[in-house]
């Protein structure tokens, strides 16, 4: 903003913001990206002293080239699949909710930075900005850290836009709805009639749940609901959580064991959906859509499919625009 537009009148933003990915599907990339996302205190939380050794001297010399190779198998043309389809999200939004506001997107690790967004959008004279934290149901290790990032910006700032945060959605008609519509289409379209849908969440670390975190919660309430919307009394519905990692429990029953169990027990057609996450990334594109097919087929499964996430179509994109235009009320003429 110029020197003396500080009596301009109010601008609007809105800012999604997604988890994050490396720039890169290269093990040098990898790196970065792993170490700022596994040095969050509230992603691990075991005291520093004790996990940054662990981090730096086995986590970071290991894991890296093992994940590139991972990010190799989804990467695009328009480079990581998490960053482009959140950036079409925003696009998409920007359409719907036309000139009178900005849509921007960030990462909450890797770029574009939460900081970096918020700057700008300062710097370009916005002074009210909507915070769309694109996790359904609430963790400490997802909306949290991003509302963290967000205040640590405005710490440094000595001009603070006003910032409104979108809550979780996660039993939200509209986040119901536009997955029963979304998901149900896609089942439609199979050239198999599933006998089990797998809801499949991203893990954490079971001790979060004791500790009053209440992900695990959120989740068999999204899955309630949706298991109802989709009214489909011929198709099981499973609750299951993946990306397990180190050697704490986590939450249970585990993505993979459960397919391997399935079909070692005679489920022969099967379709797993990940509706806590937003758009699809390396969780779902490579870890189910790859390896949980390979996992489910070698145990004696037929039939197998990955449904996509809600992503940039016409269902999600709708639910998006009805949450955000609710937390815009009195700040749009």
């Amino acid at each position: 903003m110029a020197p003396g537009d500080h009596t301009a009148s109010s601008k609007v933003a809105v800012l999604l913001v997604n988890l994050g990915t490396p720039d890169a599907p290269t093990p040098a990339a990898v790196k970065r990206y792993l170490k700022e996302f596994l040095s969050d205190p509230r992603v691990v939380e075991i005291p520093a002293l004790i996990w940054q050794p662990i981090l730096r001297g086995i986590i970071l010399n290991t894991r890296p080239a093992k994940s590139a190779h991972a990010y190799q198998q989804v990467w695009t043309e328009q480079g990581s699949p998490l960053a482009a389809i959140t950036a079409q999200k925003a696009a998409a939004l920007q359409t719907r909710l036309g000139d009178t506001v900005r849509v921007d997107w960030a990462m909450r690790y890797g770029n574009p930075s939460i900081a970096s967004r918020i700057i700008a959008l300062k710097d370009d004279g916005y002074d009210r900005i909507v915070l769309a934290p694109l996790y359904p149901q609430y963790a400490g290790a997802t909306t949290a850290t991003v509302v963290d990032a967000a205040n640590a910006c405005l710490r440094s700032l000595r001009w603070q836009p006003a910032l409104r945060i979108v809550p979780p959605y996660y039993a939200d008609p509209a986040y119901i709805t536009a997955l029963a519509d979304d998901l149900g289409a896609q089942i439609d379209a199979l050239a198999f009639v599933p006998e089990v849908l797998l809801l499949s969440f991203h893990g954490m670390p079971e001790r979060t749940r004791r500790l009053g975190d209440p992900y695990y919660d959120q989740c068999a309430v999204s899955v309630r609901l949706l298991e109802k919307a989709l009214a489909r009394p011929d198709l099981r519905v499973e609750m299951t959580f993946q990306s397990r990692f180190g050697k704490a429990k986590w939450l249970e029953p585990a993505t993979d064991t459960v397919l391997i169990e399935e079909a070692r027990k005679g489920t022969q057609r099967l379709v797993v959906a990940a509706p806590g996450f937003a758009a699809d990334c390396l969780e779902t594109l490579e870890e189910l859509a790859i390896r949980g097919r390979a996992l489910f087929s070698d145990a004696g499964g037929a039939e197998f499919a990955a449904l996509a996430c809600l992503n940039a179509g016409d269902a999600g994109m709708a639910m998006l625009e009805t949450l955000v235009r609710r937390e815009l009320g009195g700040w749009l003429t």
